[in-house]
């Protein structure tokens, strides 16, 4: 195998941490990383052993179309590697991929309910989730070839986040950090917005509470972003939120990246 062995860890450990606090189902789910000549992607297999105990040496290398570049010889790449390849090929900005199943953001998927913009200073990484609005893909399948990826890919756009109707979600970002703490906010926020539905009719922030945490945004008066430039930092503290939630997963002795 190439010497990747850090990029290998770091998407490892985002995979154990995903799997450990119980943002996707089972074993399913694959993060990746670009890298020169291809990319960095958890592997699929009958040797693999899920998700929440990935180890660097399930995460192989592929070339830019998704094909096999080193690994173990019972791993390849997932069967939704197109996922991955397409996004690369249209989002220079993207440096790495989530693709999960978090029960709860399915359920929004799969209703007329929506993800509403209901906190403000309990989570301001969440409302920008929130008002940045994913995108969806409304269709239940496997992205399991070229022709999907490339539809997947058109219809999540600039998103930073798209939800896959009876499916999961795909979230993006310039670095693994940033990308996985988006999977984690949007099911957090899709949590506290499922329990608020419950309760009885979630009621959005105003615009003008939205504005003091995301000044610059331009609301379309439903708490959405109208813009549709470049992904805005997640968070001016990526660094402590990834610390925190790595410890949170079990992975305090390398939580540093």
């Amino acid at each position: 195998m190439s010497d990747l062995s850090g990029e290998r860890e770091l998407v490892a450990r985002a995979c154990r941490m995903i799997g450990n606090l119980g943002v996707t189902k089972a074993a399913t789910g694959h993060i990746s990383r670009r890298v020169d000549g291809g990319f960095l992607v958890r592997a699929r297999g009958p040797d693999e052993v899920g998700v929440r105990y990935t180890t660097a040496d399930e995460v192989i290398k592929v070339d830019a179309d998704g094909r096999k570049l080193d690994g173990p010889e019972g791993l390849k790449a997932p069967q939704e590697v197109f996922i991955h390849s397409w996004l690369y090929k249209s989002r220079p900005d993207v440096n790495s991929v989530v693709h999960v199943h978090p029960a709860t953001v399915v359920l929004f998927t799969i209703t007329e309910k929506q993800i509403l913009p209901v906190i403000g200073a309990y989570d301001p990484t969440g409302l920008r989730l929130a008002i940045e609005g994913p995108a969806l893909y409304d269709r239940a399948i496997l992205i399991k070839d070229d022709a999907l990826g490339k539809e997947f890919a058109g219809v999540m756009g600039r998103a930073r986040i798209c939800l896959m109707r009876g499916h999961g979600i795909t979230t993006v970002g310039p670095t693994v950090e940033e990308a996985t703490l988006a999977a984690i906010k949007i099911n957090e926020l899709a949590e506290m917005n499922y329990q608020a539905y419950h309760l009885g009719t979630p009621r959005p922030i105003s615009d003008d509470d939205i504005r003091t945490f995301v000044p610059g945004y331009k609301l379309d008066g439903q708490g959405k972003k109208a813009s549709d430039g470049p992904m805005a930092p997640l968070t001016g503290n990526i660094r402590s939120s990834w610390r925190y939630y790595a410890t949170l997963a079990g992975e305090k002795d390398s939580a540093d990246g």
